[in-house]
């Protein structure tokens, strides 16, 4: 495991920033709008913010006075490769075993 996939586990390790990923996962977000949604507050929030941003999970741009926060699906994809890594060797034991049994039968 790549340091982008481990520190994209442990952003994702706490609840409240997965909720928060799932909120501008919808649509783009402000602080606030977030904070309403949750029993968190605004800084709470903007600290949550920070740790998905820094993982590469969401990025923010600036709309009025407001900033706008949605989620980065490029950040999901290391993760995405490492778990599908298991499926391969998941699927690599299967065709041994299968291979062997298949040899094993007369």
């Amino acid at each position: 495991m790549d340091d982008r996939t481990a520190q994209v586990l442990d952003a994702l390790g706490d609840p409240t920033r997965r909720a928060v990923l799932e909120l501008v996962r919808r649509r783009p977000r402000a602080v606030g709008d977030i904070a309403e949604q949750l029993p968190v507050s605004r800084p709470a929030v903007s600290k949550h913010l920070r740790v998905l941003e820094g993982a590469g999970l969401v990025s923010g741009r600036v709309a009025g006075r407001q900033h706008l926060y949605s989620v980065t699906p490029e950040g999901l994809r290391g993760l995405q490769a490492w778990v599908g890594s298991f499926w391969d060797d998941v699927l690599t034991a299967l065709d041994d075993h299968l291979q062997n049994a298949a040899e094993e039968t007369p």
